[in-house]
């Protein structure tokens, strides 16, 4: 997302990886948009198909340790369906594969059968090659969020089940060494500590929809000091982080006032999750109001103007571009206490996920969902589902 364009010039050696899949390509056969959706039963998670016999290239994660005693309750296969690219470039560089290995856990991790991603512009950022100097070795399986059903657990994992229906960003350092098995796959493994259970008035569509932002949202404004009574202003309101910093500082923080900016066809979407002020970027000049807040929230990268807008001895939250004074750039880690901690606004309907209305993408679209994430034109999220 906007929050991940900081670079950093640590130095990981790649591992000896294979520098192509080639062998294993096989052709995919088989306003205001607030996307709410009520309770639903569970989505049939576990897809009875045949899986190649073939042993397949497998993805080499530096992380990795040996095999531990697991617990799972169903036949996991050895290979999966995946996306994946070997080179840095545009989205022509992401690869539909039929038999990737399905990773391997560690003690501390689980296994979860995906049944929804999103993306994020941190994605598109990784996969173009913005951040090399730390990122894993090629080839990639991206993506950060996911929602599923675990189906396999490690051997200290003690507050995850098999057979519970959980969410997450998979990566705790968004640009520090992310893992290899992203989450644009059947399967990825994870961290117990980096996913909670999946809010039951969620389908897994919303679900997958929010950890990456969320999470991103509420970090932010903790590092920014925000509290109840505090205002604040928020750049890019109707986006993926955007749209969940409005309703966080509204209903979690307590704000006395929130704003935020957008286009005009989404101010109403700004007002429905709970903005007092929506301004039009395109017709006024947020820094020549003559009110100011306590904090400016900016996912755009307009730090030179945002720091205009805020009060003497406010704070400026930068998600991407230059900084300017007092301004901070904020890179998120994810954390599953978080989104524990979030789950109740969730489930009381207080914070809603915002699914773009193009979406949900079936998985294989994702080459068309990264093009238009890259558009800068969604509004919410860009959401992948189902995930066979």
């Amino acid at each position: 997302m906007e929050a991940l364009l900081s670079s950093t010039t640590l130095q990981l050696k790649p591992l000896h990886t294979p520098s192509s899949f080639s062998s294993l390509h096989s052709p995919f056969s088989s306003c205001s948009v607030l996307r709410l959706k009520g309770s639903r039963k569970t989505e049939n998670y576990i897809q009875r198909s045949q899986f190649s016999t073939v042993l397949p290239l497998r993805v080499s994660a530096s992380s990795q340790a040996a095999p531990v005693e697991t617990s799972t309750s169903t036949s996991i296969p050895s290979e999966m369906k995946a996306w994946t690219y070997t080179d840095y470039g545009s989205a022509d560089v992401l690869k539909f594969e039929s038999n990737v290995s399905v990773p391997e856990i560690r003690e501390d991790q689980v296994l979860i059968k995906v049944v929804a991603a999103a993306l994020n512009p941190v994605d598109f950022k990784r996969r173009l090659g913005k951040f090399k100097a730390t990122d894993s070795p090629l080839p990639t399986v991206p993506g950060y969020d996911v929602a599923g059903v675990v189906v396999k657990v490690g051997s200290e994992v003690k507050g995850v089940k098999v057979g519970d229906e959980v969410y997450g960003d998979i990566h705790e350092k968004a640009l520090d060494g992310p893992k290899q098995f992203g989450s644009l796959a059947e399967f990825t493994a994870v961290e117990e500590k980096l996913v909670a259970l999946k809010p039951k008035n969620l389908s897994f569509a919303e679900a997958a929809s929010l950890p990456l932002a969320i999470e991103t949202a509420y970090e932010g404004l903790e590092k920014a000091g925000f509290s109840a009574g505090k205002s604040i202003l928020v750049l890019g309101g109707a986006g993926g982080v955007g749209s969940l910093v409005i309703q966080i500082a509204k209903h979690v923080f307590g704000a006395s006032k929130v704003a935020a900016t957008s286009s005009t066809g989404k101010l109403e979407l700004l007002k429905s999750l709970g903005a007092d002020l929506a301004i039009d970027y395109t017709k006024d000049n947020f820094e020549d109001l003559p009110e100011k807040f306590d904090v400016v929230y900016d996912t755009v990268g307009q730090g030179e103007k945002a720091v205009k807008a805020v009060k003497e001895g406010g704070s400026v939250v930068v998600l991407t571009g230059a900084v300017t004074p007092p301004g901070f750039r904020f890179v998120v880690t994810s954390n599953g206490e978080m989104l524990k901690k979030l789950n109740p606004y969730l489930e009381s309907g207080k914070v809603k996920p915002v699914i773009d209305p193009k979406g949900p993408f079936p998985f294989d679209k994702v080459v068309e969902a990264f093009s238009y994430l890259e558009t800068g034109r969604a509004a919410g999220k860009v959401v992948i589902h189902p995930i066979p």
